[in-house]
C-alpha cells in the first residue's frame, strides 16, 4: 500500500477537516487538509443557537454550526482525543459536533432544562446535570445513548435542581442539590447500577462548585447564607466542612445581578481565589488550612475568578453595572495591576494552555477579544454575533473541566 493510498483511505475515513460548516451531512471541500486539534476551541452564540470554531493560534474563525437549540446557558466538554465537543443546552439538548468536519454527529434532547455537563476521566460517559427533572444523565459518549439516570430526589415526589456538577478520578461525579442542601458523588464504575453517596446539611443553596486541580477537594458556594462547603474527597466517608463561614458578617449585602461562577479553577499556588457574594471583593483562602488570608476590593460584584495555568495572575469579571470591565489581579502582590474594558456584557474568559493569551467574550459588543497576558495588548478581535462561552480542547486534558 502507497503513501497516496495511505492519505486517501484517510480521507475517506473523514479524518480531514474542512472548511465549511454544516449541520446535516460532513461539508464538501476542494483540498481538505490534515490538522491535529490541540489548538481549536468554540464559541458560544448564544442569540442563534450557534457554535462558532476557532483557531487559537492563528487567532481566526474557521467556520460556524447552526442548530444547537437554546445556548442561553450553554457549557462546552470535550472528546479525549479533542475531535469531538459535546454542548449542554439550556433546552435540554445534548449535541456532539465534530470540529474537523463541523458539523453535528449526534443530538438528543435528554431534560427540559439543564445548565451544563461534564465529561468522565476515561472519556467514555458524558453526564448532564438537570433543573427540570432534577438529576444527572448519563450518556455513551460515541452514540448518546441514555446508559442511566439518577434522580436528585430529596424527600418523597420531591427532585431538586442540580449544579456544580463535575468530573473526579475514576468514574465519578460530584454534585450539589440546590433545593436540598446536598452535595452527592455518584460512581458509575458499573453503569447499569451507579452508586451515589450523600453528604447532607452542606448549607443552604448551593449554587455552583469546584473540583481542586488534584482532584482532592470539591467546593461548593453558597447562595442562601454567606460561606462555602468544602469536602475532601480522599476522605472515608468523605464529610463537609464550612469555610469562610460568614466572610460578608457586617457588611451589606448588595443585590445580586448575576449569580457568580465557581468553574475555572481559581486556583494559584496554594492560594485559592473565590468570588464574594454580594460584595466587591475577591476571597483569598488558604488551600493548606482553607482559612481566609486576605480580600482584594474590585470594581464590582465579581461572576467569573479565574487563574492563569501558571498561577501568576487571576482575572476578574463583573455583574451588572459593571460587566464592561475585567481586572486582573497579581497573585504576588494581592494587587490589581490593570482594569481593560474589552467590550459591553463580559460574559466569560478562557486561558490558552500556556497562559500567553485570554480570550474575553463581549456578548452586547459582538466581538471576543484576544490579550497578551504579558502586555495586556490586543491581539485580535472576532466579530461575532452575542458570544457567551469560549471553551478550548485544551480542557480535554484538565479535572473539572
Amino acid at each position: 500500500m502507497n503513501r497516496r493510498h495511505l492519505l486517501t483511505t484517510a480521507a475517506a475515513a473523514g479524518l480531514l477537516a474542512s472548511g465549511c460548516a454544516s449541520t446535516a451531512s460532513p461539508p464538501q471541500a476542494a483540498a481538505p487538509v490534515l490538522r491535529g486539534t490541540g489548538d481549536l476551541g468554540v464559541v458560544v452564540l448564544r442569540a442563534s443557537g450557534t457554535l462558532a470554531i476557532i483557531d487559537t493560534s492563528h487567532r481566526t474563525l474557521l467556520g460556524q454550526v447552526t442548530g444547537l437549540g437554546d445556548l442561553s446557558h450553554a457549557s462546552v466538554v470535550f472528546s479525549r482525543d479533542t475531535r469531538y465537543a459535546f454542548v449542554f443546552g439550556r433546552d435540554g439538548g445534548l449535541t456532539k459536533v465534530d470540529l474537523l468536519t463541523q458539523a453535528i454527529v449526534g443530538r438528543v434532547m435528554q431534560a427540559g432544562n439543564s445548565i451544563g455537563g461534564a465529561i468522565s476521566a476515561d472519556g467514555r460517559l458524558v453526564v448532564a446535570q438537570n433543573y427540570t427533572p432534577g438529576g444527572i444523565k448519563a450518556f455513551d459518549a460515541q452514540t448518546l445513548a441514555l446508559v442511566a439516570d439518577v434522580p436528585a430526589e430529596y424527600a418523597p415526589g420531591k427532585l431538586s435542581r442540580v449544579v456544580g456538577l463535575v468530573d473526579l478520578p475514576g468514574q465519578r461525579f460530584a454534585y450539589s442539590l440546590f433545593d436540598a442542601g446536598e452535595i452527592r458523588i455518584t460512581d458509575f464504575s458499573d453503569p447499569a447500577h451507579p452508586h451515589t453517596t450523600r453528604i447532607p446539611n452542606i448549607g443552604r443553596q448551593p449554587y455552583d462548585a469546584l473540583v481542586t486541580p488534584n482532584g482532592r477537594h470539591y467546593i461548593a458556594g453558597l447562595f442562601g447564607e454567606d460561606g462555602l462547603a468544602l469536602v475532601d474527597l480522599w476522605q472515608e466517608p468523605p464529610k463537609v466542612r464550612r469555610i469562610l463561614n460568614g466572610y460578608g458578617r457586617g457588611e451589606q449585602t448588595l443585590p445580586v445581578y448575576k449569580m457568580p461562577h465557581l468553574r475555572g479553577w481559581a486556583v494559584a499556588g496554594r492560594r485559592a481565589y473565590l468570588p464574594a457574594i454580594g460584595h466587591h471583593e475577591v476571597l483569598v483562602v488558604d488551600t493548606e488550612s482553607w482559612q481566609e488570608v486576605g480580600r482584594i476590593p474590585v470594581a464590582g460584584q465579581p461572576v467569573f475568578v479565574m487563574a492563569q495555568p501558571d498561577g501568576r495572575q487571576v482575572w476578574v469579571n463583573f455583574a451588572v453595572p459593571d460587566y464592561h470591565r475585567v481586572q486582573v489581579i497579581d497573585t504576588t502582590t494581592q494587587q490589581i495591576v490593570r482594569t481593560l474594558e474589552p467590550g459591553k456584557a463580559v460574559l466569560h474568559m478562557e486561558f490558552t494552555p500556556r497562559g500567553e493569551s485570554v480570550w474575553i467574550s463581549s456578548r452586547d459588543a459582538n466581538r471576543v477579544s484576544v490579550i497578551d497576558t504579558h502586555s495586556f495588548a490586543t491581539q485580535a478581535v472576532l466579530e461575532v454575533d452575542s458570544p457567551s462561552g469560549v471553551f478550548f480542547t485544551s480542557r480535554a486534558a484538565r479535572l473539572g473541566f
